[in-house]
């Protein structure tokens, strides 16, 4: 089934529960507000702006501007860039967007004029949706990218070069298309990191969506009862995926624009969130503040918080210690994944395996893993190899880009660029990508094995560890390290 038939379900379900809520800290607003109030807002000191809606209105939404969609010739397969901050309107624009029987292209907010417009044009985009954020980056593109022959603006005072979202949707029908969509047909585009170079376009189908949505929820067994804080942007595959399991049983969830600690933990107080999926800057200085007095928990409910899981990044196991000796009723979990394999999932730690911090963990669910060397060959647990995954969320194809592909992908395995090690439980542990391997005087030297030991010290906060050239040994190690407020190194 299409991803998008969940949304219709839990419309007809729980048409007049909340599913989306947007909170914006640093904007002050006289009260909190829903999606129609929203022209109407008086800033006032001291209440958050806060919006929400109900999940009629959010199928009601995506339904309108997939509508929109068609009356501007969108066909199916066409792709569809949104280009906005975390906001309420976000989710109903991906999803009208596959309603329409379009591919949806999320892009990373970060991106600059010219790698938007490398973007657009790499992944054959015709139509683009943008926030006030971008209209500087867009104007300054509008010109070149003439394959983009609409372009829809969303907020205040629309751009005269750009038609405004909010005025075209009022006149579109609230009922959904009438598009055949199969589990095969492509849905979406994400783009890689860029690391090397320009990032790539990473083609997935609906298939793979429901897939992901699937099995996060097995995972973490959300039920409609769960409220999810989601923190990082929505064009990370990080994000969605994992709201996918609440969106699976209709559950709640809080779009947080900020990631000041008080933020999160006054956030997860007030809308008592169950579920809360955090990068490890994030779970740092929440517990700094905590530990220094600058954030009180005793003096906020959060009972509710049931779950604290991390990834996108190797987690220092000493940070997970620390973690629960101030939550020690939260089960913990990490997750392993890619843009490539439809986000995190295709490995993760599971919940109560607390005797196994600083693994990834296990083959997700419906997921397969192999570590391999050089030749292809298994290797024997305990040698380090490069992972790799197998499973309906990889990727059909890096789009329009047959070399890179192959380089990936090996049949229906996907080969992570990740050097892993299987312990005697059948654990996994990351040891480093595979091109940030240190060889010195013919040994190799893994980054994070050296970090997570210089991370025992306690007056570490963080650390890298990176290469450097050496005449003698070719390379040798070096650690960048901040040091925890208070404390001194020599």
């Amino acid at each position: 089934m299409p991803i998008f038939e969940v949304l219709e379900k839990n419309a007809k379900l729980y048409p007049n529960e909340v599913s989306l809520v947007e909170i914006n800290p640093s904007f002050e607003t006289q009260s909190r507000l829903t999606w129609r109030d929203y022209s109407l807002m008086e800033p006032i000191p001291g209440k958050p702006f806060r919006r929400e809606i109900t999940w009629l209105e959010f199928n009601r939404k995506a339904n309108r501007f997939a509508n929109l969609l068609l009356t501007r010739g969108c066909k199916k397969g066409d792709k569809v860039a949104i280009l906005l901050m975390n906001s309420i309107e976000w989710l109903p624009i991906y999803f009208g967007i596959l309603k329409a029987g379009a591919i949806a292209v999320p892009l990373n907010y970060r991106y600059t004029a010219e790698e938007i417009k490398y973007c657009l044009k790499k992944a054959d985009c015709s139509m683009l949706v943008f926030g006030p954020e971008f209209i500087g980056r867009i104007e300054e593109i509008c010109h070149r990218i003439p394959d983009v022959t609409n372009l829809f603006y969303v907020g205040e005072q629309c751009p005269r070069f750009a038609d405004s979202y909010n005025d075209m949707i009022a006149y579109c029908s609230s009922h959904a298309p009438d598009v055949e969509i199969s589990d095969d047909d492509d849905g979406v585009i994400y783009f890689s990191s860029g690391t090397t170079g320009f990032p790539k376009a990473i083609l997935h189908s609906h298939r793979a969506l429901v897939h992901a949505m699937e099995t996060e929820q097995a995972h973490h067994k959300q039920t409609h009862n769960d409220v999810f804080l989601c923190i990082p942007p929505l064009y990370h595959t990080g994000a969605k995926m994992h709201w996918f399991g609440s969106f699976m049983v209709g559950g709640k969830a809080v779009l947080l624009k900020g990631t000041k600690p008080e933020w999160i933990i006054k956030t997860a107080h007030e809308e008592k969130c169950s579920i809360v999926w955090l990068l490890v800057p994030w779970a740092q200085d929440i517990l700094d503040e905590i530990e220094r007095g600058d954030i009180n928990i005793n003096e906020l409910d959060l009972s509710n918080w049931r779950l604290m899981h991390i990834g996108a990044q190797p987690v220092p196991p000493s940070l997970i210690r620390r973690w629960l000796k101030v939550f020690p009723n939260h089960d913990y979990d990490t997750n392993y994944g890619l843009s490539e394999s439809i986000g995190p999932g295709c490995v993760h730690l599971g919940l109560g395996n607390f005797h196994k911090v600083g693994a990834i963990g296990k083959a997700g669910y419906g997921w397969q893993v192999k570590i391999i060397d050089e030749t292809g060959k298994t290797v024997e647990r305990g040698d380090v190899g490069e992972l790799c995954v197998k499973g309906p969320g990889v990727m059909k194809c890096y789009y329009n880009d047959e070399k890179s592909t192959a380089e990936v992908k090996d049949g229906d395995w996907l080969k992570t660029g990740d050097m892993a090690m299987e312990d005697e439980d059948g654990f996994i542990f990351l040891v480093d990508r595979k091109k940030d391997v240190i060889i010195t005087g013919g040994e190799n030297l893994y980054p994070v094995q050296i970090e997570d030991f210089i991370r025992k010290n306690d007056a570490v906060k963080d650390v890298a560890v990176i290469g450097l050239p050496d005449a003698r040994l070719g390379e040798i190690a070096a650690a960048i390290i901040e040091v925890k407020e208070g404390y001194t190194l020599t």
